[in-house]
């Protein structure tokens, strides 16, 4: 029973209010935001997947086995492999071929990428606009693109050849043939214009999507200030397009240090190793002479160089950039 003495009241407005428990802080987090997470993550996980498990089959696990094998004499048959350790480094480095097939593809992929970027830049630069001579004059410039490397290379060399179409019109013209496939110089010659050719249609394309960039607001207004066109064009389409400069010669840069299926099939190397490319060279040290221990070595030492000078083109470029805004 109540105690008779006791009164029950209720609460007035002075009443503290009851303070709520503050949750103690520990260190698990609940799993509800985890899920959360998760299940926001994932659509990116599912978009991200495809790319990295083609990065890791196709240019990781190559390049760790490729790195192996540098190491070792293998020669692609036998069973056993002996580890000759750096080696096959050693000897690249006392390799006349080697210095001789560096040296071709640095004429190659030097004067193949200012030629180019110069021509794609001022290619793209005429044809900015609308029209259908600009139009089809666009899919003409890209069209070499399409086409194979092998099959570019069997038809210049058939037009190159001695009795090439170009050495008929010179006969039929009474002049003296050009052994464009035959003479060093000529082949050499004849191997960067065909490069050049079936390359620089790329870089139209890109430009042209630069160019679709600028703010038309730029260029009006430098169009009120008086500027004319090669100020235009120097102060501010060119600073606009920086970024596209940057990314057109690292790729063709790295397309042209990497350029053997055009040369196997217009010249085959020739004559006498004066067009073969380092690649082409690597390829003939695995396939044809069954070293593919040196061959590795080699393309170990192509690839380093590739990186090393798509990292400095970006460095300097983002160095410049920096300069420019201070």
């Amino acid at each position: 029973m109540r105690p008779s003495n006791v009164t029950l009241t209720a609460p007035g407005p002075s009443d503290n209010p009851p303070v709520p428990e503050r949750p103690r802080h520990t260190h698990h987090t609940s799993p509800r935001p985890l899920r959360a997470r998760a299940a926001r993550s994932l659509p990116s996980i599912f978009m991200v997947g495809p790319a990295l498990a083609a990065i890791v089959a196709f240019i990781l696990i190559p390049v760790v086995v490729a790195g192996r094998l540098s190491l070792t004499d293998w020669d692609g048959f036998s069973d056993n492999s002996k580890f000759v350790g750096l080696d096959n480094y050693v000897q690249l480095f006392h390799d006349p071929d080697v210095a001789s097939a560096a040296y071709v593809t640095l004429v190659i992929a030097v004067v193949g990428t200012v030629a180019c970027n110069v021509l794609g830049l001022g290619l793209a630069v005429m044809l900015n606009g609308q029209g259908r001579v600009k139009a089809m004059l666009r899919g003409l410039f890209f069209y070499p693109h399409v086409l194979g490397a092998v099959i570019i290379g069997f038809l210049w060399s058939a037009i190159l050849s001695s009795e090439g179409a170009v050495n008929t019109l010179l006969t039929a013209a009474h002049r003296s043939k050009i052994p464009f496939l035959s003479d060093p110089q000529w082949a050499l010659a004849a191997v960067v214009f065909v490069v050049i050719w079936s390359t620089f249609g790329v870089n139209v394309v890109l430009y042209l999507a630069g160019l679709q960039t600028i703010p038309e607001s730029l260029l009006e207004a430098a169009r009120i200030d008086g500027a004319s066109r090669w100020q235009t064009f120097r102060q501010v389409v060119l600073p606009m397009l920086a970024p596209t400069v940057t990314i057109n010669v690292v790729l063709v840069l790295v397309q042209l240090l990497r350029v053997y299926d055009l040369v196997l099939a217009m010249t085959d190397g020739g004559p006498a190793g004066h067009t073969q490319t380092y690649a082409y060279l690597v390829l003939s040290e695995s396939f044809l002479n069954g070293k593919i221990g040196y061959a590795s070595a080699q393309s170990i030492v192509l690839m380093v160089v590739i990186a090393v000078l798509a990292v400095v083109i970006v460095a300097l470029r983002q160095r410049s950039e920096k300069a420019v805004e201070l």
